[in-house]
């Protein structure tokens, strides 16, 4: 009876400890899957990485896509969403920018992402990861998409990376030879970041 008891409490307290863990969803395209690196080498794990050492326990789920666009995540997210989710990371819009697409339309999109994710899991914290493009696009389409996040974030409710690439963006020994993707080191700094804005949702 005693074995019986000890081994119910046991299993009580795995399960607790078990669901105490956080699960992180990274949403996003090829920043997210760590393009022309591994998956441990990209910012998603890395981020896994320290929340554990330094905050809390929690699982990263890496839902990242070379070259998915807004609508292109708009149109897997149900699939995605299949598994519980505690916080969620919006990475997208890049695409749509480097392509020129309408900003109405990305910002249509970003915002019925989020609502499937509401809809799906109402007390989840939604995280925007704000990017930039280009001044080559135009000026006013430059200004415009950098006025989708915030937007977006104060709509929402949602916490807001002002700029995902913070620290890295445009620093050579930072990026891949493209210019444009983060290599290991610029990967490092990306997790450093987006810990800190992570550490309070986590308390």
């Amino acid at each position: 009876m005693v074995a019986k008891t000890l081994l119910f409490i046991a299993s009580a307290f795995l399960l607790q400890s078990t669901t105490s863990i956080k699960t992180i969803l990274f949403f996003g395209d090829s920043l997210t899957a760590g393009y022309g690196l591994s998956t441990e080498e990209a910012f998603p794990a890395l981020t896994e990485k320290l929340l554990n050492e330094k905050v809390k326990q929690c699982k990263v789920i890496n839902a990242g896509l070379s070259g998915e666009t807004s609508a292109g995540g708009l149109a897997r997210i149900d699939w995605i969403l299949r598994q519980p989710v505690d916080i969620f990371i919006l990475e997208l819009g890049a695409n749509d920018g480097l392509r020129g697409l309408p900003l109405d339309q990305t910002e249509k999109n970003l915002q019925a992402i989020i609502d499937k994710v509401k809809s799906k899991y109402p007390k989840i914290k939604v995280v925007l990861a704000g990017m930039m493009v280009p001044p080559n696009m135009g000026k006013d389409y430059s200004a415009g998409f950098q006025t989708i996040y915030p937007r977006l974030a104060k709509k929402n409710n949602a916490t807001l990376v002002p700029f995902i690439l913070e620290g890295v963006a445009g620093i050579e020994k930072l990026n891949l030879p493209d210019g444009i993707h983060p290599n290991p080191e610029g990967h490092k700094i990306v997790a450093k970041n987006l810990t800190n804005f992570l550490k309070p949702l986590l308390k």
